[in-house]
């Protein structure tokens, strides 16, 4: 008899249990990401990993994960953060900030940072490492030198929007999957507006670093699980090897 005759035999009869004929990666209760997902990689670029201008702590080492990661999905967008000079975000544009301290702006709160990311600079670039040629899509964001833009779908003010979450819906994309930098700010503020949009979303943590400034990262996660953001690893995605 044929194997896989006989494994139908066998679990027709009840001598085998059905979960050996699951693909073993269901079997497993894994993740499986199909063509209404798609995996959002965000601001994994020069500035933000070390030797940056605002490194995030082993913001390199996110890198092979998630080329490993993407690979498990057919729909891949990038985002980079791209500042004008003198971006409004920068505490280099307020005299007497220093990075990382606050002020107040008409859309509210906004967190100084060092200049980083300026339109056209090394820094700006996509890190080097990063290797998805599948990729379709490069969202560029804070490019309005009056407001900040952590999520790759709408601005700081809560109003204007990037129109990825128009491609997506065109594309009958459903969930997102979100990995890249930084946990707390870029990567919490898109999965919390991809839930706001009606999109599912999960982070994938271990294919993110975070900043933590001022007790951020607990913050961010406290409001990612509120908005309904689902917090998974790596190992919880059918990945190919």
């Amino acid at each position: 008899m044929h194997d896989r005759s006989r494994r139908s035999f066998l679990a027709a009869t009840g001598s085998l249990p059905l979960v050996s004929l699951v693909p073993s990666a269901l079997a497993q209760g894994k993740i499986k990401a199909g063509p209404d997902t798609a995996l959002v990689v965000v601001d994994v670029q020069n500035c933000f990993t070390p030797g940056g201008s605002l490194a995030v702590k082993g913001g390199d080492e996110i890198v092979p994960l998630i080329n490993r990661i993407a690979r498990g999905f057919q729909n891949v967008v990038l985002t980079q953060d791209w500042h004008t000079p003198g971006h409004i975000s920068f505490a280099s544009s307020h005299p007497g900030k220093k990075p990382f301290d606050s002020v107040k702006l008409p859309y509210g709160n906004q967190i100084l940072w060092p200049d980083h990311c300026v339109q056209g600079t090394e820094g700006a670039a996509i890190h080097k490492g990063i290797d998805i040629p599948h990729a379709q899509l490069v969202i560029r964001k804070g490019h309005n030198p009056k407001v900040d833009s952590y999520s790759a779908f709408i601005e700081a003010d809560g109003k204007l929007k990037t129109g990825l979450d128009g491609y997506l819906r065109g594309r009958g994309i459903k969930t997102i999957f979100v990995a890249g930098l930084a946990t707390d700010f870029c990567v919490g503020w898109t999965a919390i507006d991809a839930r706001k949009l009606g999109l599912g979303a999960y982070v994938i943590e271990d294919a993110c670093r975070g900043i933590d400034t001022q007790g951020s990262l607990a913050a961010a996660w406290k409001n990612m699980e509120k908005a309904g953001v689902k917090r998974i690893q790596s190992s919880d995605l059918a990945v190919p090897a």
